[in-house]
Order: C-alpha cells, then sequence, then structure tokens
C-alpha cells in the first residue's frame, strides 16, 4: 500500500497525494507525489526538511534544485525498471 498525504489547496479543500518515491540527493532528502484522484497527473516533488519536532515537512524547492531533484528521479525509475 502507498504511503499518501492529505494537504489543503489555496482554497482550502483536500487534496490527497500518493508517494511515489523517497530519495536523497547530495545529503538532501527529497519526496515525488501523485494526486491521488489523477495518477496521470504531473509528478510533484518537494523537499523533505524537519521541524523543531523533528517532524518531516515538505518544503518547495526553485528551479534549479527541481531540475536536478527531476533527473535524480528519473533515474531512480529507470534503475526500478532494469
Amino acid at each position: 500500500m502507498d504511503e499518501k498525504h492529505l494537504f489543503y489547496d489555496e482554497l482550502g479543500n483536500e487534496v490527497e497525494f500518493i508517494v511515489k518515491a523517497k530519495f536523497t540527493l547530495d545529503d538532501t532528502d527529497y519526496v515525488a507525489l501523485l494526486p491521488a484522484d489523477d495518477i496521470e497527473s504531473a509528478t510533484y516533488i518537494l523537499r523533505i526538511d524537519f521541524d523543531e519536532n523533528g517532524h518531516e515537512v515538505f518544503a518547495g524547492i526553485d528551479d534549479d534544485e527541481l531540475k536536478e531533484a527531476e533527473e535524480a528521479y528519473e533515474e531512480l525509475l529507470k534503475q526500478n525498471l532494469q
């Protein structure tokens, strides 16, 4: 069973996401998410940070960091297909 997370959009609507992968790039952890109700949509990649209590929080990333994380995720997918 895939891990799921519930988020809220800008209008306060619940949106459930499925965690497709967690991976590390240069000592930074990332998560790849898909909307649970639209698995054909784009994959979202966020950085995993930790709050003051040590709980995981997901953070948006800038375009340069996103490009590197996307490349690492694509490589991970290729390795899993082999």
